[in-house]
């Protein structure tokens, strides 16, 4: 996620709307069809108090997602002095991106942070990956299942679980792994803690 945060050009106006649009995904661990029928008016963005954004789920079912201050500032540069009842991702004639716009954005970032973390050639990066890994940094930030649920709007908690057998299932896979190298100087700590985390997990 540093690396694919870190590709676009902020200093062009589609650069900053990219970096927006993929910050406000892994933030919010919105849909593509979400963010695509997003309006300025589902957002609630404050200075001196916790900023959220309101998202249409499946079934016509709302719900509100906290902001971090970093999201909440780059939503306000890319909709200043637009109509509330505006979309809040456009493309660049001026209209509402659709599902496929976004997934054409996130996949056209892929070569450059490649070139930062080669690993990501083993992945295909979509927006619903970007959601998974969303819920995944939830559930090892300890925040319970429960409310990983209702921040990802899923119906059923029995879609959620997938998560957390995920997780324990890469835990034990590191566990063996220590235990391998028999030596007490090898961390236990399933998972690297990046600047970004650092900040997702200061945002909770």
């Amino acid at each position: 996620m540093d690396a694919l945060l870190a590709a676009p050009d902020c200093r062009a106006a589609l650069g900053r709307r990219d970096h927006a649009l993929l910050q406000f995904l892994y933030n919010s661990g919105a849909r593509a069809s979400e963010a695509a029928g997003l309006q300025i008016e589902n957002l609630h963005l404050h200075n001196n108090a916790i900023s959220h954004v309101e998202i249409c789920g499946k079934g016509r079912k709302t719900r509100r997602c906290p902001l971090w201050p970093a999201t909440g500032a780059e939503l306000l540069q890319i909709t200043r002095n637009r109509s509330p009842d505006a979309p809040v991702f456009l493309n660049h004639r001026g209209q509402a991106l659709t599902r496929h716009g976004i997934h054409r954005i996130s996949r056209k970032y892929i070569p450059k942070a490649t070139a930062v973390c080669p690993s990501l050639t083993r992945k295909r990066i979509s927006p619903h990956i970007i959601r998974h890994t969303t819920a995944t940094h939830l559930l090892r930030a300890g925040v319970d299942i429960n409310t990983i649920r209702a921040w990802l709007g899923h119906v059923s908690i029995d879609t959620t679980n997938i998560y957390a057998e995920v997780d324990l299932e890469r835990k034990a896979q590191m566990l063996n792994h220590t235990n391998a190298l028999s030596t007490p100087t090898v961390s236990m700590r399933p998972w690297k803690t990046s600047p970004t985390t650092m900040a997702f997990l200061r945002s909770l």
